[in-house]
Order: structure tokens, then sequence, then C-alpha cells
């Protein structure tokens, strides 16, 4: 599995129509946020909505990336990096949000999507990057602590238990 992130380009518009119908399909929240926030059927204003770079309406400048498999010339997941913290993203979000499509899961695929992010997050300059998960998506914590993630402690949240690690860029 060759894994590159990759900026959203015309020449992936219909990598990104197969992995979103798969997504709508399955039923399941689509993370992150970021890759659902718009409507990708306006293919031109979703690709211009993906990175944002001033604070505006509680968003921080944001970059947000596909996760392509060369050698099947597939999308198959997608991360969206938080350039700094707000007290909301410290609380729960963390600088770092991450989804693998439904059919991809559970093949290593997070574990490389997340390592590659931080790559990125070393070039805009983090030094330690948070991320949050729910406590129940075992494979999320595992992915994160394949990445060397530390557990600081646990939230709640809506009703919900979150784990909020720290991955320290060094």
């Amino acid at each position: 599995m060759e894994l590159h992130l990759v900026k959203l380009e015309k020449k992936y518009k219909m990598h990104l129509n197969d992995m979103m119908e798969e997504w709508y399909a399955s039923g399941e929240k689509i993370v992150p946020y970021a890759i659902a926030r718009f409507d990708y059927h306006d293919f031109d204003h979703y690709m211009n909505s993906l990175d944002n770079n001033v604070e505006e309406e509680g968003f921080v400048p944001y970059s947000t990336f596909f996760c392509l498999d060369e050698e099947r010339d597939l999308f198959v997941g997608a991360v969206n990096i938080r350039h700094y913290l707000n007290e909301s993203l410290l609380l729960n979000g963390g600088h770092l949000g991450d989804g693998v499509r439904p059919s991809e899961r559970r093949k290593g695929v997070a574990t490389k999507m997340i390592g590659l992010a931080l790559e990125e997050c070393k070039k805009i300059g983090i030094d330690k990057v948070l991320m949050v998960c729910d406590k129940k998506n075992i494979g999320s914590a595992k992915s994160i602590m394949n990445n060397g993630g530390a557990l600081e402690n646990e939230i709640l949240v809506d009703g919900i238990v979150e784990q909020r690690f720290w991955i320290s860029m060094d």
C-alpha cells in the first residue's frame, strides 16, 4: 500500500465522489468534519473550502488533505490539520482530525495516514499535536498510540467519553 497525502485537485474529482458516496451510503458520520462541511457535488466551491488561512466563525486556520493509495488509485481517507488550538479545540477536537472510508478500515490506513499528517504538522511548525477520539473507538486510539500518542486524560463531552492524546514532534 503506497499512501500519500494530496491536496484536492480537479483530477481527483472521481476519487472524491467515489469515497464520499461510499461514506454517505454507510450512514456513518463522516470525519473529519472539514470534508462533510460543504456539498462535494459543487466541486469548485468544495475544493476551495478545504483550506482556510484566517480565523473566522470559531474556526482556526486549517489544511485538508486526502489520502491516496497510489497503487489502487483510490482515496482511502482524509485528514484535517488545525494550525493551532482555540479553547474549543483544546478541550475536544485537537490539531488533527482523520477518517478512513468504511471499506478501508482495519488495514493499517489510519496509522499510516496519521504518520503522514504528522509530517505536515512539522512543516506548519506544530511541535506537539493533540488528537482526540471517542473512548469506544479502540482502532482510532491504537492508530494514535502507534504514532507516539500518550493519553493525557479522558473527558465527558455531550455524554461521550473522549480520550485526549498528545504526540511530541521531537
